[in-house]
């Protein structure tokens, strides 16, 4: 090829993969995923909440007030035009908190610790871990009271004042698998692309989702968020499960060639607004079977389906929820790596990065 036109080309692809993948955040992302893991496992979830400290700022900010929104006996018309309008309101609050974020980390640039800490405030790991580690120690002594579940409670949104154990075991694994999703991979996944007011707009979107989504079961307003969160979020969610399988290969009973059902198996998936394939991968891969309706803390029914190959158990306990909590952990260090690999492809001048 032709200098004069080979260069302009390799220019182009350069400054193509740096904005797919800008090299100088992985750095960044990685000390931020391991703070958030690190840090959480020491302090454990906040007031009784696993996830993101944003998804509780909105929660806290916007909750009564897409509460007022989401009346109930509306046209569902309506209540879909009111949500447009409540997501958009607050999907444009978090891009200027984001921007915000990123101005306060130019003006202090020492150590980029501003830009580090405003990504941990977008992501949840370690709290995760602590609450369900608590709530198998619970299962373990046969003594699972409201404390031991009450976390868990908050954290999925769940009405579990009249769960079984079986339950309760359910929706903790399923927490597991997305928050690995939601309040990791894709946010970090979207600060790689387009830096803070990138990962502070999904978190925003997701935030929402798990406050009014009601994993697909709303009446009409959670529409829109859920179709915004789920356009920003679908590439993440996929990578989400294929860390999930190769997770799988070393996680007792667990299998990588049953894990891969979860991605093709036209039976026994779990929607994406249901927690998607990383969901539909760790269940097929640990044999069992997840789903069954519940109720959601505003009162709302969520019939969701039974996620899992056919014939496998639903009646899961504590060693179940260990293997999810073992499952979980893995794939967190193999995100990890890959993003310390995406460094080395970086430096050798690849134009190829992996996550």
């Amino acid at each position: 090829m032709p200098e004069p036109i080979q260069a302009p080309i390799q220019e182009l692809v350069q400054t193509f993969h740096q904005f797919l993948l800008d090299p100088d955040r992985l750095p960044l992302a990685i000390v931020a995923v391991v703070l958030v893991l690190l840090v959480g496992m020491m302090s454990g979830p906040v007031a009784g909440n696993a996830n993101p400290a944003f998804w509780a700022l909105v929660e806290t900010l916007f909750g009564k007030l897409g509460m007022r929104m989401n009346k109930s006996g509306r046209l569902k018309g309506d209540l879909i035009f009111r949500g447009l309008v409540f997501t958009i309101m607050v999907a444009v609050i978090a891009f200027f908190a984001g921007r915000a974020m990123m101005i306060a980390a130019n003006i202090y640039p020492v150590w980029s610790i501003v830009e580090i800490l405003a990504l941990c405030l977008v992501l949840s790991a370690g709290t995760v871990f602590v609450a369900l580690g608590r709530l198998y120690k619970a299962l373990n002594d046969k003594k699972v009271s409201e404390g031991a579940y009450y976390t868990l409670a908050r954290s999925t949104r769940t009405d579990m004042s009249r769960s079984d154990d079986y339950t309760i075991v359910r929706v903790g694994m399923g927490l597991v698998f997305k928050s690995f999703d939601k309040a990791l991979v894709a946010p970090v996944i979207w600060y790689l692309i387009a830096g803070l007011p990138g990962a502070y707009i999904y978190a925003g979107l997701a935030a929402l989702v798990w406050r009014f989504g009601a994993e697909g079961h709303h009446s009409g307003f959670g529409a829109v968020m859920m179709a915004l969160e789920r356009l920003m979020g679908f590439v993440p969610n996929m990578l989400s499960g294929i860390y999930m399988a190769f997770a799988a290969l070393v996680t007792p009973t667990a299998g990588l060639s049953r894990s891969f059902l979860g991605f093709f198996s036209s039976k026994g998936q779990a929607k994406y607004e249901e927690g998607g394939f990383p969901m539909s991968v760790a269940v097929h891969a640990l044999n069992i079977s997840i789903g069954g309706p519940t109720t959601d803390l505003d009162g709302v029914a969520i019939k969701r389906g039974w996620i899992g190959p056919a014939g496998a158990t639903a009646q899961l306990g504590a060693k179940h929820l260990h293997r999810a909590l073992y499952m979980g952990f893995i794939a967190h260090l193999l995100f990890l790596a890959s993003l310390g690999g995406a460094i080395i492809f970086a430096a050798s001048g690849l134009t190829l990065g992996l996550f």
